[in-house]
């Protein structure tokens, strides 16, 4: 009997033109609204990965909403601080695609709108077509779908089962998605 991750991989697929991952629950512990760069906590193996990933050339960027911007919770320089201690930890990044509107705000870049995707793709020069997309939960699957993007779920704590159910790939955790990347 094959597995959810044999059945939803692609075969045949090249090396993406980027990755683009989701910021909270996938590149580092989710602390809602954070506004404290000192809680910044990498996910396991988000470094290793993302090192991975740049030892071979592949674009990397994030992708990520920050209604708190939108909802008065979060400052904007409170946000860039809190982004700049996630490089410190993981890195640079290619590209940093923030979505700060709030959930009724009608925004096409709000995942799952594929705004942000396409809008990271087009600086980087690249089609969003050729990108991967990596995230916890299903906007950033559903975002990804939208963007006509590959899409690789790494379930946490908070994804809804029926989100595990609908992805198109699932990864076990952030190095086993970037393996099945690279591979």
């Amino acid at each position: 009997m094959e597995t959810q991750d044999e059945r939803h991989s692609p075969p045949g697929r090249t090396r993406p033109a980027a990755v683009l991952f989701d910021r909270d629950g996938t590149l580092v512990v989710d602390v809602p609204y954070n506004r404290d760069p000192g809680l910044v906590r990498p996910m396991p193996g988000a470094r290793a990965a993302l090192d991975r990933l740049r030892r071979r050339g592949v674009p990397i960027g994030v992708v990520t909403n920050q209604s708190g911007v939108a909802r008065g919770l979060i400052g904007v320089e409170e946000l860039h601080e809190v982004n700049s201690r996630v490089e410190t930890l993981l890195g640079p990044f290619d590209v940093w695609a923030v979505c700060s509107h709030g959930e009724d705000d009608g925004c096409g870049c709000r995942k799952p709108a594929p705004g942000l995707i396409v809008r990271a793709a087009a600086i980087l020069g690249v089609n969003a077509r050729d990108c991967v997309v990596i995230g916890d939960i299903g906007r950033d699957m559903d975002a990804a779908r939208a963007a006509g993007a590959r899409g690789i779920l790494v379930p946490t704590s908070r994804t809804l089962p029926r989100e595990v159910a609908t992805a198109p790939e699932t990864a076990a955790d952030l190095v086993s998605a970037v393996e099945r990347v690279i591979r």
